[in-house]
């Protein structure tokens, strides 16, 4: 077992890009990086083997708050841990919760303890504190796992954003402390990030960076962005952040966002990424391609047989014609949403993957400059 690495490899010389490779007991990642979303040890749609053969994925996350509640832990642990249970042998992070905090606000009650959630399959309560939150994902068995934190909507006033930056600092304390006192399991090492937050107040953001910076943890998360600001915000707040917490540590920059959003984000010092978008947008016909944005469902498509993106290495992409594509959203066939969620991750594994190769050969701000314009046309 041994703690998750970080290897600097090259920086850019115009932005603050950076490329890298982070090393967990699972396997090498190579940064930029985009993380699909396997909420409750699934991405939707997508199998396994498709996420590694098609897709390209080097690191997938799961949800403590969902896997908790179906499988729930006895289920993952009499399996040998999450890792096991989907068949998946590259890396797993774990988000702690903190975001359904946020998503969940009519249904939870917030305290110094922690939270109380009320359960969306059966309405049952249950408490989630730092410690709690620890001992599941102790169970799940990531090699990232994420601190318990609170998510302030947007907007927030100044009072409620501090209290709350300070509600997750003390949370974050009573999570190093639980790991310090419980074991690991199934054999490799988890490693605890710690997540910035303050709202949209740059006093309180520099504030949280300098506190989460003084855990010298593993890596470093940058959450309560990409729920409501305005874009130009959250590329101040994000570059902020990023002037503030280590170099040396990966940065991850959590829930966020468009293709171009992570271009504009890599520029100001982020290595990773998640985001539900790929997916969720390509169920509802929305495809992010080289040359822009699709709506597949659109007429325009019908007679299209040219592949539905011939720029990326990926065979579902180059295989399938735009035409059958919108033939298969028309006719409601699962297929299409299996298509679409495949191409769309596997463009944004293509996006981070362009991304460090520009970092590595010295020209990514031109190549990012064009990449944005292109990516964002509607086509």
């Amino acid at each position: 077992m041994s703690v998750l690495q970080f290897e600097l490899q090259h920086r850019d010389t115009a932005t603050e890009a950076r490329a890298g490779v982070l090393t967990t007991d699972h396997g090498e990642i190579p940064t930029p990086i985009f993380m699909p979303v396997g909420t409750a040890g699934s991405v939707k749609g997508v199998t396994q083997l498709q996420l590694q053969e098609e897709v390209k994925a080097k690191i997938i996350l799961g949800n403590t708050y969902h896997l908790y509640l179906r499988p729930g832990t006895g289920i993952l642990e009499n399996a040998g841990g999450l890792h096991r249970f989907i068949n998946w042998q590259l890396p797993v992070l774990t988000d702690s919760g903190g975001y359904q905090v946020f998503s969940l606000a009519g249904s939870r009650k917030i305290s110094e303890e922690g939270v109380v959630f009320q359960s969306h399959i059966d309405g049952s309560r249950h408490l989630f504190s730092p410690e709690k939150v620890m001992d599941i994902q102790r169970s799940i068995g990531a090699d990232i796992i994420m601190a318990f934190d609170e998510c302030p909507p947007y907007p927030s006033d100044y009072r409620y954003a501090e209290k709350s930056m300070h509600l997750t600092h003390r949370w974050l304390d009573r999570c190093f402390s639980r790991l310090a006192e419980t074991p690991e399991r199934y054999g490799f090492t988890q490693n605890l990030f710690p997540i910035v937050q303050g709202g949209t107040y740059t006093d309180l953001r520099k504030a949280s960076c300098e506190y989460i910076a003084s855990k010298n943890a593993s890596g470093n998360a940058i959450g309560g962005l990409s729920v409501g600001e305005p874009e130009e915000m959250m590329y101040g707040l994000c570059g902020l952040c990023c002037e503030n917490l280590p170099a040396e540590k990966p940065r991850y920059l959590m829930g966020v966002g468009t293709p171009w959003n992570i271009l504009e984000c890599i520029a100001l010092g982020i290595d990773m990424f998640d985001c539900v978008m790929p997916t969720r947008n390509g169920r509802n016909a929305m495809l992010f391609t080289s040359n822009g944005v699709i709506n597949i469902d659109n007429k325009k498509w019908e007679k299209d047989f040219s592949p539905i993106d011939d720029g990326i290495d990926c065979g579902v992409s180059n295989y399938y014609s735009k035409a059958y594509l919108r033939h298969l959203f028309k006719s409601k066939e699962l297929l299409g949403l299996t298509i679409a969620s495949i191409h769309n991750l596997a463009f944004y594994l293509h996006v981070v993957t362009e991304a460090r190769k520009h970092i590595l050969s010295g020209d990514f701000s031109s190549w990012k400059e064009e990449a944005v314009a292109r990516y964002k046309q509607r086509m």
